[in-house]
């Protein structure tokens, strides 16, 4: 064996070391009551609902696109490889964000009022910040716990972490016991 083929073997061992040991961290990180998913729903061509929208009418809302669908999908994948395979998932009523919940694949969903938008309405969301609060400080509470994974708007993300988020983009978030926002990191995903 040369030289370059051990170093060779060695990088692949410690990138594969290393890859194996950020799926565990991810799925036990979330095993923790204090860590949760939020999740911007998956890409919706258009800006905004259109006006009139019913949350009872998916036709009348912004829905996901085909590349919205495969992205939903692949990020449920994805989760998988990273050892979540059975999570609790609350969805914002939304239609795009209940439909990539439940592309996701990885729970059934929960539709979830405190997840809702409130972007047409922006002096709700410090209401709908602190309604969010209590599910969560609820959910973390529940002795069968499962990780948790919230798929959510732009407006709610940022209300709640001060992040922006990308359609589709993930978040770790780190709690208190009572429900509040204490810290986050973005999560990268292929």
């Amino acid at each position: 064996m040369t030289l370059r083929t051990i170093f060779i073997s060695f990088l692949i061992s410690i990138s594969s070391f290393s890859l194996a040991a950020s799926e565990k961290a991810l799925s036990e990180t979330l095993a923790s009551p204090h860590h949760l998913l939020m999740m911007r729903h998956a890409d919706a061509p258009g800006y905004s609902d259109p006006t009139g929208f019913d949350l009872n009418n998916c036709a009348s809302q912004r829905n996901l696109g085909a590349n919205g669908k495969k992205q939903a999908a692949e990020l449920g994948a994805w989760l998988k490889t990273q050892g979540i395979t059975q999570a609790k998932l609350l969805s914002s009523p939304w239609c795009r964000c209940m439909e990539t919940a439940k592309l996701l694949n990885v729970g059934d969903v929960l539709s979830e009022n405190a997840l809702g938008s409130f972007f047409e309405n922006r002096a709700d969301g410090k209401e709908q910040t602190l309604l969010l609060e209590k599910k969560i400080k609820q959910e973390i509470s529940s002795p069968n716990r499962r990780p948790l994974i919230l798929v959510t708007h732009q407006v709610n993300i940022q209300a709640y972490t001060g992040e922006s988020v990308s359609s589709g983009q993930m978040i770790l978030v780190k709690v208190s016991a009572n429900g509040q926002y204490l810290s986050h990191r973005l999560i990268k995903y292929p």
